[in-house]
């Protein structure tokens, strides 16, 4: 998956000055006139500001894909920018006068400084009321070894250790920032086209959804997933792989949703839960929080986690939020 190795350079070029250099947020330009002429000023409305995105995450997990496909959705993309220029890159959108409404910034880390910087470009960018969106893209150690050894280039942070050191590195500079993204995309097992496609359903709509959510089953036995914000355990509920009939059918199938939701306690956990969401979606909201990864699980992800992820998609589809269902381990079997 080599378009998922470190990101290539100069993806977009600075928009071009205005004769007349517009101020930020609310500032008034000077015209250069004589004091106590009649002159007028130029006030850079709200409206003007253009909505950022910030992309980053770890080496080789495919910042330069989810890029581009920002870049062909329509979004100015600047790649590999300091990260104490971004509120100046904001600036010089909001000059354009409304010629660059989107600005996707791609920035990776090569030192401790980089946090310093990045932590007051973004309070400068709060303070001005930029709507900003951080973007982190995750993956395993094991893949991303086997992407820089199949590219046969050193991790930028590797120095003359191996591979490895430069990803524990990288990672434990990390560690904040992914905290703090509103979205984590884990691409250990993507390709290209599949992160493309996650990309496509988080931003090429035409309007911002309040809240867009990703319901993805998974078998505890392959391992949590790594993007996941909230974790739910369907192994209270007895095993459909036990009842013959049922176990070579997943939880599509209409037999297998309906032994699993006939068992004690399955509906009331799925009203009860549906509810603790209601309230965990008005914090995010008022957070400004705009993507939730649901993460349901059960041993092999094949059964009761597939059933119950698309009992509580449409659930959370009927109280107007934005959901798409994966069914991460559904067919390893």
């Amino acid at each position: 998956m080599s378009e998922h190795d470190e990101p290539t350079s100069g993806t977009a070029q600075d928009p071009a000055p205005q004769e007349q250099p517009q101020p930020e947020h609310g500032e008034q330009v000077s015209t250069g006139a004589a004091p106590g002429a009649n002159v007028e000023t130029t006030v850079v409305p709200d409206a003007a500001i253009p909505e950022l995105v910030i992309i980053s995450g770890m080496s080789g997990a495919g910042r330069s894909t989810a890029a581009k496909c920002l870049e062909d959705l329509g979004w100015f993309v600047v790649d590999n920018l300091p990260p104490a220029l971004i509120p100046t890159m904001v600036e010089l959108g909001a000059r354009s006068q409304g010629n660059v409404a989107r600005i996707a910034v791609v920035v990776d880390v090569r030192g401790r400084r980089f946090f310093d910087n990045l932590r007051e470009s973004l309070a400068d960018l709060e303070s001005k009321h930029v709507t900003r969106r951080i973007v982190f893209l995750e993956s395993s150690d094991e893949a991303l070894v086997r992407r820089f050894e199949s590219v046969r280039r050193p991790h930028p942070l590797q120095g003359d250790g191996r591979i490895v050191d430069g990803i524990a590195a990288e990672r434990e500079l990390l560690r904040e920032l992914r905290g703090d993204a509103d979205l984590v995309i884990d691409t250990s097992s993507l390709n290209v086209h599949e992160l493309r496609a996650k990309m496509d359903a988080q931003f090429a709509g035409e309007e911002e959804p309040e809240l867009r959510a990703t319901v993805m089953s998974f078998g505890f036995k392959y391992g949590l997933p790594v993007d996941a914000d909230l974790v739910v355990d369907m192994r209270f509920l007895p095993n459909p792989h036990w009842v013959p009939e049922l176990r070579p059918f997943t939880g599509l199938n209409e037999e297998v949703s309906n032994y699993v939701f006939s068992q004690p306690g399955a509906k009331e956990f799925l009203d009860r839960y549906t509810e603790l969401l209601q309230l965990i979606a008005a914090g995010y909201r008022r957070e400004g929080k705009r993507y939730v990864t649901i993460a349901v699980g059960c041993t092999g992800g094949k059964h009761r986690s597939v059933a119950t992820s698309e009992k509580l998609a449409a659930r959370l589809a009927s109280q107007g939020v934005e959901t798409v269902v994966v069914h991460r381990d559904m067919g390893r079997e």
